[in-house]
């Protein structure tokens, strides 16, 4: 999702839904991080439920974002996460957009704190 006029500030719309939630967005930054990880890591990383990270990452995998390799290892099932190309692709544009809202942010905490919140926010534009 690569942007051609830098100078037009992003909508929130952008930000890709998938990978904008929590223990989505988790995934894939720590498998940026590390190349590889299995479930039982990726669980105690992210301090989630088995069954939580299961569905999460299951969105990712259909998605194509992440690959999950599964073997077995002493007759347990073990599954290893990667982040595919097309993840890394797209949490790079993901955070891209995010990036552009930093400078209005920066604006909003470098005034006053006694200024009223909405005089500190400005609208963004309408993407219909």
């Amino acid at each position: 999702m690569a942007r051609k006029n830098k100078s037009v500030r992003p909508s929130p719309r952008e930000l890709d839904p998938l990978i904008h939630e929590r223990l989505r967005l988790g995934i894939l930054s720590a498998l940026v991080v590390q190349e590889s990880l299995s479930f039982t890591e990726l669980r105690d990383v992210l301090q989630t439920t088995d069954g939580n990270l299961s569905v999460q990452a299951r969105k990712l995998e259909e998605a194509g974002y992440v690959i999950c390799d599964k073997r077995f290892e002493d007759r347990k099932p073990k599954s290893t996460y990667r982040l595919s190309p097309e993840g890394r692709a797209a949490l790079e544009s993901y955070l891209e957009t995010l990036a552009q809202f930093l400078p209005d942010l920066q604006a909003v905490r470098g005034t006053r704190r006694d200024t009223p919140l909405r005089a500190r926010i400005h609208p963004l534009p309408s993407h219909s």
